[in-house]
């Protein structure tokens, strides 16, 4: 099942197609896939250019994998733990000269979003999540204190929604929805 986005919204295919998938299917990306991902990633903008976007990624059984998902809160765990892919999402969060970097999580942002869009068009999804544990993402994995911890992505190609225990599989199901364009964009500081 892929949850294309009503054409009525006017917005591109690519942008249709890409959502947040839980069901993941067994099949493995291929490491030319995932390279693709990462280089639709590197072109992201960002401020001065400082590309503060890195990522450790594990595939499912490696280690680095099962010490990525035991970070993740117990509901995430359940369905992303089918996922072949898990990535840690780090911003850098100073500058090249030490100046700190206010638009690091910005930028990582929009890295994840090309990296996303990439991989829908591959026929690959992704889910990103906040509901990990930062104290124990900081101890396990040992990163410098240049870095922030972002988000877990979980990657892979469709599963079928009926694989996954409730709530999940009814999310799955559900349509998407967004906010109007007039709930969120206004000519107006007072409209905020």
């Amino acid at each position: 099942m892929i949850k294309i986005a009503p054409k009525e919204t006017g917005i591109h295919d690519l942008l249709r197609k890409r959502w947040s998938a839980r069901s993941f299917s067994e099949a493995m990306i291929g490491d030319d896939e995932l390279m693709n991902l990462f280089k639709a990633a590197s072109w992201a903008s960002s401020s001065m250019n400082e590309q503060p976007w890195r990522f450790v990624y594990a595939k499912r059984g490696s280690e680095v994998y099962e010490q990525i998902l035991s970070t993740l809160m117990p509901g995430n765990a359940i369905w992303a733990g089918k996922a072949p892919i898990l990535l840690a999402v780090f911003a850098k969060n100073s500058f090249d000269d030490g100046n700190v970097n206010l638009h690091a999580w910005h930028d990582v942002g929009a890295a994840c979003t090309k990296l996303l869009l990439q991989g829908a068009e591959l026929g690959i999804f992704g889910h990103q999540m906040g509901g990990f544990d930062r104290e124990k993402a900081k101890n396990i994995f040992q990163y410098p204190g240049s870095l922030d911890i972002v988000s877990i992505l979980a990657l892979g190609y469709l599963g079928e929604a009926d694989d996954l225990e409730e709530p999940f599989k009814s999310r799955e199901l559900t349509p998407r929805t967004r906010k109007s364009p007039e709930e969120i964009a206004f000519t107006s500081f007072s409209d905020l």
